[in-house]
C-alpha cells in the first residue's frame, strides 16, 4: 500500500496515466478531509445501494395492496415506517422509489449537461454571430422558471416518467451552457490552444479535445449541485400527476396521495418527504465538497 501511495504521489510522474491517477488520489484526500462532503457522499452511495438492491432491502411488495392493514402507524411490527391508505408498506415503496429517483437523476445528468457543454463551448470558441444566436436561445430558455417550463412541456408531451425526464433535461441545460461558455472564453486565448492551432488542429478537434476537458470540472460541480433541484422538480411533477403514474412508488406521487391524511396519518406524506430532503441534502453537501476539490481557484484554501 505504501508503494502504491508513493507511486501516486510521485512529483515526477512517468506517464499521463500516472499523473491523472495521482491527481485523482490527491483530490480524494482533499475531499476526505471535508466531513460534510463525506456525509453527502455517504448519502449518495446509500441511494445507489438502495436502488441497486431494492428487492433485498424492501420487506414487502411496493405495489401489492392489503386493505386490512391500511394506515398503520410507524413502529408497527412488519411495517416500521407504517402503511399508506391502500395498506402498502411505506418503507418498501420508498426503497423502490429510490430506483425511479436515480433513473430520473441519471438520465438528466447524461443529457442536459452534455447539451449545455456542447452549446457553451461552441458559442465561446466560435464567437461572433454563432455566439450571439446560441446565447440568445439560452437566454430565452432561462427567462422561464424551470418548473413552469417543465410543466408546460409535460402538458404537451403527456404524463409519464420519460416525458418528465425529457422536460427536465430541456429546461436544465442553459446554466451548463453559460458555465461552459465562460470557461471557454477564459481558455480559448491560452498559449497551449494557440500552439495546438499552429499544429494544424481544426476547430472541432480543439473544442472536443482541449476546450471541453477544461470545462468538465465546473460542469461536474454544477451537475452535482443541480441534482437536488432535479429531484425536487421530478417530485413536483409527480405530485401534480404529470410524472410517474400510479401505482409506481415515486416519492412525489406518494406525497400527493398522502396529503389528504397529513393531519391524522402524517407519516403517509412525511416519510417520502423526508427521503426527498435527505437525498437532496446529500447531493448539495457532495457538490459543495467537489467544488472545493475541483475548482482550481479554491485549491489553495
Amino acid at each position: 500500500m505504501t508503494a502504491l501511495t508513493d507511486w501516486l504521489t510521485d512529483p515526477d510522474p512517468k506517464s499521463r496515466a500516472q499523473a491523472r491517477l495521482g491527481q485523482a488520489w490527491l483530490s480524494w484526500l482533499r475531499l476526505r478531509r471535508n466531513p460534510l462532503a463525506m456525509t453527502g457522499l455517504v448519502i449518495v452511495v446509500a441511494l445507489l445501494v438502495l436502488a441497486a438492491f431494492a428487492p433485498v432491502f424492501a420487506t414487502h411488495d411496493p405495489i401489492a395492496q392489503n386493505l386490512g392493514q391500511r394506515l398503520l402507524p410507524p413502529g408497527t411490527p412488519g411495517h416500521w415506517l407504517g402503511t399508506d391508505d391502500f395498506g402498502r408498506d411505506i418503507w418498501s415503496r420508498i426503497v423502490h422509489g429510490a430506483r425511479i429517483t436515480l433513473y430520473i437523476v441519471a438520465l438528466v445528468a447524461l443529457t442536459a449537461p452534455v447539451l449545455g457543454l456542447v452549446i457553451g463551448t461552441v458559442a465561446g470558441y466560435a464567437g461572433g454571430w454563432v455566439d450571439t444566436v446560441l446565447m440568445r436561445i439560452t437566454d430565452i430558455f432561462m427567462a422561464f422558471p424551470r418548473l413552469i417550463l417543465a410543466l408546460a412541456l409535460v402538458a404537451v408531451l403527456g404524463p409519464g416518467i420519460f416525458n418528465a425526464v425529457l422536460a427536465i433535461a430541456l429546461t436544465a441545460w442553459p446554466p451548463y451552457a453559460r458555465v461552459a461558455r465562460a470557461e471557454t472564453l477564459t481558455v480559448r486565448s491560452s498559449d497551449y490552444i494557440a500552439a495546438v492551432r499552429l499544429q494544424g488542429a481544426g476547430a472541432a478537434r480543439i473544442v472536443w479535445g482541449h476546450v471541453m476537458p477544461m470545462c468538465l470540472p465546473s460542469v461536474i460541480i454544477r451537475v452535482t449541485l443541480d441534482m437536488a433541484g432535479v429531484i425536487l422538480i421530478a417530485a413536483g411533477l409527480g405530485f401534480l400527476g404529470l410524472g410517474a403514474q400510479p401505482p409506481l412508488p415515486e416519492w412525489g406521487l406518494m406525497i400527493s396521495s398522502g396529503r389528504k391524511f397529513l393531519f391524522d396519518q402524517w407519516w403517509v406524506a412525511t416519510m417520502p418527504g423526508l427521503a426527498i430532503f435527505i437525498v437532496s441534502l446529500g447531493f448539495n453537501l457532495l457538490g459543495d465538497g467537489l467544488r472545493d476539490v475541483l475548482d482550481p481557484r479554491s485549491a489553495g484554501r
